[in-house]
């Protein structure tokens, strides 16, 4: 087995059992890192000597029997939105250069606490504005299935060291999409939980109101374990997970406005799949999600340039002006507008509960209605980018706008991704659909 491109659980499992060695695992994922050409692309740094450090308690503790959790000794990377106490953390952003946090964030402790490896921070999309994972201030990650295409972001290289066999998984954040979009456009598993299961502290905000950390891993039993080591809980129970009798409602119209031909095949075939492992699909189109999409304009950006418009303002050259742009946009609206918009929203959040989703175990859409584009034309052409990354973030943001938790998986076409959208709140019971799911579709990972 190529254990550099083993899930997490299954690595987890080999040093239960004797067969992996933390410090030979991390000390190979270190130098197939550092030999990688284009390391310096998906990585912002590395952390060897923490890793190292971390990788021989590891061993000790297995060794003794009292290994921490089943993750205890598997090695992954994070998203440098999420500080690590003394290491620089800037957020893809010079903005933010040279920045060095005191202390790891709440849920980068947790891990440590639980026995996980940090590697090394991985690039991202400025300030974690944008899904196409586009950074030419620090870097722009390849696309682990095409160099040539946008990565997906704004977690672009936490999805590429995992797909690429430089890390057993990852955490990103996501605000709009920023797990889900590169998992989907690089093979992988993304789950974003509800907002407000985990905690914030020591996350670089983009808009607090919307963002979540999440997972980027090979299986949705990685994400399941991942999460409850950050939420600090015990993991789901995903033993048997089966679609067979479940309710699945595929939310018709919206999620299709402009689909490439691409992602809706692979979406309609991977629901094909579903049904005949047994779930029941409900096609369902109601206006109350045009209506909460309708507000994007008004919720995301006024929040991210309240938040920065200090800093950004200071010194706007620093930024790539697409973003600078997107950040700028949210000094049009209006405070009132702003207060309103959530009003709006909130009424909408219960009516979708009330109205919508009541009965289904989850709801179905394509990831992502594009397939990746080609990263040059996007530097290239401006209006391209913004309405790539529009179209882009479209389908991902509707369980950020309603608060819920969400899961990708692969459907077994290249860059082409299924997203399972659960019940506020019952995080665990959506990673149990979505592993019944994964066992339907049988497609594996990157």
């Amino acid at each position: 087995m190529d254990w550099l491109k083993a899930s997490a659980t299954q690595q987890g499992r080999a040093i239960l059992a004797g067969v992996l060695d933390p410090i030979d695992q991390t000390e190979a994922y270190l130098a197939a890192a550092k030999a990688h050409p284009d390391s310096a692309r998906i990585f912002a740094r590395l952390t060897p000597e923490r890793a190292r450090s971390e990788a021989v308690a590891a061993h000790d503790r297995a060794k003794q029997e009292r290994r921490h959790s089943l993750l205890d000794g598997v090695a992954i990377s994070w998203k440098d939105n999420i500080d690590s106490g003394g290491t620089v953390t800037e957020a893809g952003s010079r903005l933010l250069e040279g920045r060095v946090p005191r202390k790891d964030a709440n849920i980068l402790a947790r891990a440590a606490r639980r026995g996980m490896v940090c590697l090394g921070k991985t690039h991202l999309t400025e300030l974690a504005f944008s899904g196409l994972g586009l950074n030419p201030v620090t870097a722009t990650p390849p696309n682990a299935l095409d160099p040539d295409l946008a990565p997906g972001g704004s977690s672009s290289g936490a999805a590429v060291s995992v797909a690429l066999g430089l890390a057993a998984a990852a955490i990103g954040s996501d605000t709009g999409g920023s797990v889900r979009v590169p998992a989907a456009w690089n093979g992988l598993v993304g789950f974003k939980p509800s907002h407000g299961a985990l905690p914030e502290k020591g996350v670089v905000p983009l808009a607090r109101k919307f963002d979540i950390a999440g997972p980027l891993a090979r299986s949705v039993e990685d994400c399941a374990q991942l999460f409850a080591i950050m939420a600090d809980q015990r993991a789901p129970d995903l033993d048997g997970a089966t679609v067979d009798g479940l309710r699945l409602m595929v939310l018709d119209g919206l999620p299709y406005d402009g689909a490439e031909a691409g992602p809706v095949a692979a979406f309609q075939d991977a629901v094909d799949r579903l049904a005949k492992a047994g779930a029941t699909i409900t096609h369902v189109t109601t206006d109350w999600l045009d209506r909460a999409m309708a507000l994007s304009p008004q919720l995301f950006a006024p929040e991210a340039y309240g938040i920065w418009r200090a800093q950004i303002e200071d010194a706007p050259e620093l930024m790539w002006k697409p973003i600078l742009d997107r950040f700028r946009g949210g000094a049009e609206v209006s405070g009132p507008d702003y207060v309103a918009a959530w009003e709006t929203l909130m009424r909408v959040r219960r009516k979708w509960i009330k109205e919508v989703v009541g009965g289904y175990d989850a709801v179905l859409v394509p990831t992502v209605p594009i397939m990746p584009p080609n990263a040059q034309r996007l530097m290239e052409d401006e209006a391209e980018f913004v309405r790539a990354n529009l179209l882009t973030l479209r389908n991902t943001r509707i369980a950020n706008l309603l608060g819920l938790p969400a899961v990708t998986l692969p459907t077994g076409h290249p860059a082409c991704g299924i997203s399972l959208m659960g019940h506020a709140g019952q995080d665990r019971h959506l990673l149990r659909v979505a592993a019944g799911a994964e066992a339907a579709l049988d497609v594996g990972t990157a």
